[in-house]
């Protein structure tokens, strides 16, 4: 590894065009920005941002459909509490890659963290746009805490991780930028760094469920169960598992220019390892959902409607993926498992409305429908996060690894 292949980049010249206008003149390159997703991307943002823009100038009142009633909206069971489980795929293939020491999952690794942390920053961008008053965030940490309350830990341990997968993604930044020494220096702490963030995952992913035990009477019976924490956790994990199968595709698909041509990646062969991972989690998760269905004791419950409802999520996004994986891993088809993570994926977010919003104050005449304005944020901050995603890896070494740090941590 040479020091003059890595010496310091500088932000300009012959920099700036190899490695952010991707070797084009500024001109070609705005030319190529004419497409029809850009356009699409283009769009959404030029109604959302008016409207985000409307809600803090005219409160939630005027831009929502929320009440006395129905505090939280799709904001709250989409953008935070979706948000927090189908980006915990960072954690996931950090743990494993190194604390399991499963190296054949480096190439989904750096696409996973950076998911991740998109992910998280979306979900505190998420937090603002729906309590307003950005300024107040320290209050929480530095000047009123509320130590014992659970969103007290949640939004501590969400900060910290959002800080933590700042670092583990920082090495594809610091070798895009051609800062040598502090990209050493941060790669010397990495096992330190994934370690904390695993355990801050662990807390926060389960406490986000424990958030929902105050909730006896407007949440649900069938979805309300003092094993909530654990249900979050462990429905955490196969979020990951689903989420980093479906990226991992798409990216592969969409980035295949950004692929190294000299380190060819089985992609295949990771997904069908994933599928393995996936079968076992899942099982596990309705297992436990099976669990906490039998300490309820509501089996009555199973006859109506919302036990349809129930049960559709349960045999039709928990288990049936759950053999899928299996059956994938088997038959050894990528296909197959590639439709499993879909449903693992769409399973949680079913899980996670129904907690949040569906079967939250299910016995309340005032049922909440979310106003278009609300949709159209929603959209809006996933469309912000795809653009992110889709600049960066264009430019760092995140889909393939920088030829001056093969192998490094």
């Amino acid at each position: 590894m040479s020091e003059q292949a890595l010496k310091p980049a500088f932000l300009g010249g012959p920099w700036m065009r190899e490695n952010v206008f991707l070797g084009m003149s500024f001109r070609a390159y705005a030319k190529s920005l004419l497409t029809p997703f850009n356009a699409i991307a283009a769009a959404i943002l030029l109604a959302g941002i008016p409207t985000m823009v409307f809600r803090f100038w005219k409160g939630l009142g005027a831009a929502t459909n929320l009440s006395q009633t129905n505090p939280w909206g799709i904001w709250v069971a989409f953008d935070i509490v979706c948000g927090v489980a189908l980006a915990a795929g960072g954690y996931t293939v950090a743990c494993a890659v190194y604390i399991f020491g499963q190296k054949a999952y480096r190439p989904i690794l750096r696409p996973a963290i950076l998911t991740g942390f998109l992910g998280y920053a979306l979900v505190l961008f998420g937090l603002i746009v729906d309590l307003g008053q950005p300024w107040r965030l320290p209050y929480q940490f530095f000047l009123t805490p509320g130590t014992t309350a659970v969103m007290y830990e949640v939004g501590w341990c969400v900060f910290l991780y959002l800080m933590v997968l700042g670092l583990e993604f920082a090495p594809a930044a610091l070798e895009w930028l051609g800062l040598v020494k502090v990209r050493r220096l941060l790669g010397s702490l990495t096992i330190g760094i994934i370690v904390l963030g695993v355990t801050l995952s662990t807390l926060h992913q389960s406490s986000l469920g424990a958030f929902f035990l105050m909730t006896p009477g407007k949440l649900h019976p069938l979805w309300y169960s003092p094993f909530l924490p654990i249900f979050f956790f462990v429905s955490s994990i196969s979020a990951g598992i689903g989420m980093v199968i479906v990226e991992s595709a798409l990216s592969h698909r969409a980035f295949h220019d950004r692929l190294d041509p000299a380190a060819p990646v089985d992609l295949d062969k990771i997904t069908l390892g994933l599928a393995k991972g996936g079968a076992v989690v899942l099982f596990a998760y309705f297992f436990i959902r099976l669990q906490g269905l039998v300490a309820s004791g509501r089996f009555d419950l199973l006859a109506t409607g919302w036990g349809a409802w129930y049960l559709l999520e349960m045999l039709g996004f928990t288990l049936l993926p759950s053999l899928l994986f299996a059956f994938a891993a088997r038959r050894q088809s990528a296909r197959l498992a590639r439709l499993a993570g879909l449903l693992t994926v769409l399973g949680v977010v079913l899980n996670r409305f129904n907690v949040s919003l569906i079967a939250f104050n299910w016995n309340v005449q005032d049922r909440y429908v979310p106003s278009l304005g609300e949709v159209v944020t929603s959209l809006t901050i996933v469309t912000i996060g795809v653009l992110i995603f889709r600049w960066i890896v264009n430019r760092m070494p995140v889909v393939h690894e920088h030829p001056d740090w093969r192998g490094a941590h």
